[in-house]
């Protein structure tokens, strides 16, 4: 197998728990619920806040109870542990939101938050246990269940996840996030065409989320459809400058269809968003071969080697020592020639 093809067929084979830690990634930023009224605080900008459906509420005639004194308790331990989440205190947060559930058993926003942060810790079983407890205090709660969702779609359990986060959208369908998730499980189920929608509903719902795009793009370049997955993986690098694995698709994309120089800069663009990106180093080590520049692709090689070395990624380790033997021997070639008289 040639350097080249091999190449090819690294970036076309997208390892599943890749786009699973995407996805969780996502899903982990969409905020945490504090409060009798579950307000959203936002971890991070790169998906937007979701709309939460509204509480049910009692009927006029009869007067909403005020909370108790565990009641008010369990919301201080939840205003705590948000503190410290913001400080990258796990730990301690994880440890304020179950004195939380113990205060107040029917506390959804408890749950929801340990949830939250078990699954940052990882674990998955805890964390979709503290989902489920959250959707028995409040049913309505639209981003428990499609955060469920999520932690049974990195189990593998499609059918189940696909259940929660279509009932996730039925209770908000302006949810950006479920709508991408589901997208992610219709793509594991090979719906490719029912996956699309998702992603495409999703963009349309957040201006601001580049995951949806690069995902669509990832499906575009399955069916093979090369002009639509450059379009999708452009407007992720809109929305998110630093989307290195986006530049790198670029990349790919425009490699293939000879236009070197833009390859190029896509993979030093990619390069520059993750220093520890192997792949971007190693398209840019093919770019330089094809140009006749073997010094250039020697260093963009060598490191690629070393980082997925380090990455204990032994497959492209081999590959990429093989590309930069290539180089050496191009580079002895030319200065024998260029010694000539």
């Amino acid at each position: 197998m040639s350097g080249e093809r091999s190449w090819r067929r690294y970036w076309r084979q997208q390892q599943p728990g890749r786009q699973i830690g995407l996805f969780l990634s996502a899903v982990l930023r969409v905020g945490l619920l504090i409060g009798a009224v579950a307000a959203t605080e936002l971890a991070s900008a790169q998906l937007p806040p979701e709309r939460l459906p509204p509480r049910r509420t009692p009927a006029p005639a009869v007067p909403a109870a005020p909370p108790t004194a565990e009641q008010q308790a369990a919301t201080a331990q939840i205003a705590q542990g948000l503190q410290y989440i913001q400080q990258n205190q796990l730990e301690t947060a994880i440890a304020a939101f179950q004195q939380a559930t113990q205060l107040d058993p029917r506390s959804a926003p408890a749950f929801y938050n340990l949830g939250l942060a078990l699954r940052q810790q990882g674990q998955l079983q805890a964390s979709a246990t503290a989902f489920y407890q959250a959707l028995q205090a409040d049913p309505m709660l639209a981003m428990a269940y499609a955060n469920l969702g999520a932690a049974l779609l990195e189990g593998g359990n499609l059918s189940q996840a696909e259940d929660y986060l279509q009932r996730a959208i039925q209770l908000d369908p302006n949810m950006s996030l479920g709508h991408y998730n589901l997208g992610l499980v219709k793509r594991q189920q090979g719906k490719l065409d029912e996956a699309i929608i998702e992603f495409r509903k999703a963009m349309n719902l957040s201006s601001t989320a580049a995951e949806p795009a690069y995902h669509l793009g990832l499906l575009y370049l399955q069916q093979g459809k090369t002009n639509q997955a450059s379009e999708a993986f452009q407007k992720a690098v809109t929305v998110n400058p630093g989307y290195f694995e986006a530049h790198y698709s670029l990349g790919t994309i425009w490699y293939e269809q000879g236009r070197l120089e833009e390859a190029l800069n896509a993979f030093r663009r990619s390069a520059e968003a993750n220093a520890n990106y192997p792949n971007a180093y190693y398209g840019a080590g093919l770019v330089f071969l094809r140009q006749g520049k073997p010094a250039d692709a020697q260093q963009v090689l060598q490191y690629a080697r070393d980082l997925f070395t380090a990455q204990q990624n032994p497959q492209w380790a081999n590959a990429a020592a093989q590309l930069l033997q290539q180089a050496q021997t191009a580079a002895q070639t030319s200065q024998v020639q260029s010694n000539l008289p």
